[in-house]
């Protein structure tokens, strides 16, 4: 278990909503195309089973992301994940629409992304969260810097925290060894 400052253990206790972008925070940024244009994503098995565990304790998940990839959409149904904003230019508006579809105040929802297209979501959110190869402008902003690295259990990570910050985490692990 992490050990959490008294002001990241505040804020991710209230968290009833963890919103992500894809390339970068649940992928590891790079982006393969074959070359008939589709797109080949890598996702982290770690990362889809936090997000599953992270619903089952009763936050909300979602994804705004630029992309509209057809592969983003498979994971999206794999996991569960209940908002899902594709092709985004202005990911502060959808931040808006999303919050209010979803029934949660600013101060409820994370954010973790990598790049200045985040920032307007960061900003304003109560859990502003980046992966450590985020663009430097970006982690000037962010209350928390996730160990690991994007596409390799960064998003676990978080789900992890907010899990241990609402006092839920260890139960749902020892639900595994019984």
């Amino acid at each position: 278990m992490t050990t959490l400052s008294p002001e990241i253990q505040e804020r991710a206790a209230k968290i009833k909503l963890l919103i992500m972008d894809v390339d970068g925070v649940l992928t590891d940024g790079r982006i393969f195309i074959r070359d008939n244009g589709e797109e080949i994503k890598s996702f982290h098995t770690l990362d889809g089973h936090g997000l599953k565990m992270l619903q089952q304790s009763g936050v909300q998940t979602a994804i705004i992301t630029g992309r509209d990839a057809p592969s983003v959409g498979v994971r999206v149904k794999q996991i569960g994940i209940q908002h899902y904003y594709k092709g985004i230019h202005d990911k502060k508006a959808a931040y808006n629409e999303l919050r209010l579809a979803a029934g949660v105040e600013e101060q409820e929802c994370a954010f973790i992304g990598d790049d200045v297209v985040d920032l307007p979501v960061m900003v304003r959110c109560g859990l502003p969260v980046a992966v450590p190869e985020a663009h430097d402008f970006v982690l000037q902003h962010v209350a928390y810097v996730t160990r690991r690295p994007a596409g390799k259990g960064a998003v676990r990570e978080l789900c992890d925290l907010i899990m241990q910050a609402q006092g839920n985490l260890q139960s749902a692990l020892e639900e595994y060894i019984k």
